[in-house]
């Protein structure tokens, strides 16, 4: 039974994935039909972005109320009905009240999920999950393009990826017996939500928080821009630009494969400063004048040093905060991702529109110190240096 609900988990990171590419790759194809600007796109990215942190924060209470495998099997119905109604929208309004759910039914599974794990599996684990989540988000585009490809419309393609959820959905809903055996097996008092007032209060979940939102800064700013660092501050062609812009992925996803057998060795705290080390050294070869070899290898590092960075800091989190605090504070830590990922790529874009493309590996070294600094406090005050 346990391997079998560690079986449904991987399946749900990936279903975590799937719709996450979906938008970027499907708006090409949305924006003429629905008669918008093309930078409408970014309307629909914020008001998800809204839904996710807001039930990122809820979720503590939800989980303590419903339990983690209802609140995933609920979150994800949720998801894949606003799929569905994105599959039926030919308004952009619609598309608009339809991203409501869809914000609110990631953030709360992505934080129950993760401390779910972080209670009851090894830190290899972690690991190897966000690979999986890796593997949904490069998949999900993979869908768009083929249905475009095969000639179908972009409503088709969310509706295939809605699909695909409902199913998973009712794999959750059948599956919730097992989640109970294996929670009722780890403790015997009911969980009690923590008030987010007393939750800030507790030593190190300002820096905790200044890590996740500098992190998420930092990696989607290197994935959003990489590409066009290629093309526009390494001078290659488009067509090649576009190709190699999926390096920085492309290293994270095999980084965090490989972490999970890494972590069998290193605990959390070790391998969160190897990745860290590692990102500083890609920014390096950015940083040197070293042609558009540099470039690619750079962004193949940093992504490779991304890689056990979040599944990490996740897992450390009942260590650093203890069992009774983690719900809470991953609630919290889910939605200062989502804040930095929101906020921090967008503001380098108007740097380069501005400016330079070329500040790119200054402004990812600034993200990198700070959250080398915060980590550093926050290991000081939780004493935490072996999570394994």
């Amino acid at each position: 039974m346990v391997h079998l609900l560690l079986a449904i988990i991987y399946i749900s990171f990936i279903s975590l994935g799937l719709p996450d590419g979906l938008l970027g790759s499907a708006w090409p194809s949305m924006y003429g039909s629905l008669d918008v600007p093309m930078s409408f796109a970014g309307i629909i990215s914020v008001i998800i972005c809204v839904g996710t942190i807001t039930s990122s924060l809820l979720s503590d209470r939800l989980t303590c109320r419903l339990g983690a495998g209802k609140v995933t099997a609920v979150s994800v119905a949720m998801t894949a009905v606003a799929l569905l109604g994105f599959a039926f929208s030919d308004r952009f309004w619609m598309l608009c009240l339809w991203a409501i759910p869809y914000g609110l039914g990631a953030g709360s599974v992505d934080a129950a999920l993760n401390n779910y794990v972080a209670l009851h599996y090894s830190s290899r684990h972690m690991s190897w999950l966000h690979c999986m989540w890796g593997v949904g988000a490069s998949v999900g585009p993979q869908i768009m393009g083929l249905i475009l490809t095969l000639g179908g419309g972009w409503d088709s393609g969310y509706a295939a990826v809605a699909i695909a959820q409902l199913i998973l959905s009712a794999i959750l809903f059948l599956s919730l017996p097992i989640w109970k055996q294996r929670t009722a097996a780890g403790s015997d008092a009911a969980p009690v939500p923590v008030p987010l007032k007393r939750a800030l209060t507790i030593p190190g979940a300002k820096q905790v928080m200044s890590t996740f939102f500098c992190y998420c800064a930092l990696e989607q700013t290197a994935g959003l821009w990489a590409a066009s660092y290629l093309s526009l501050g390494a001078g290659l062609s488009q067509e090649t630009a576009a190709s190699l812009g999926g390096l920085f992925f492309m290293g994270m996803t095999a980084g965090r494969f490989l972490s999970g057998f890494v972590t069998m060795k290193l605990d959390d705290t070790s391998m969160i400063r190897l990745g860290l080390g590692i990102v500083a050294a890609g920014v390096v070869v950015l940083l040197l004048p070293l042609g558009s070899a540099g470039a690619f290898t750079g962004l193949l590092l940093i992504g490779l040093g991304c890689a056990p960075v979040y599944p990490c800091l996740m897992h450390a989190t009942p260590a650093n905060f203890g069992e009774e605090n983690s719900q809470a504070l991953m609630g919290i830590q889910t939605a200062s991702a989502y804040v930095g990922t929101a906020l921090m790529p967008p503001l380098f874009g108007l740097i380069a529109q501005h400016i330079s493309i070329h500040l790119l590996a200054p402004y990812l070294t600034v993200l990198l110190l700070i959250m080398f600094l915060c980590n550093e406090w926050l290991n000081r005050l939780t004493n935490n240096n072996t999570v394994h």
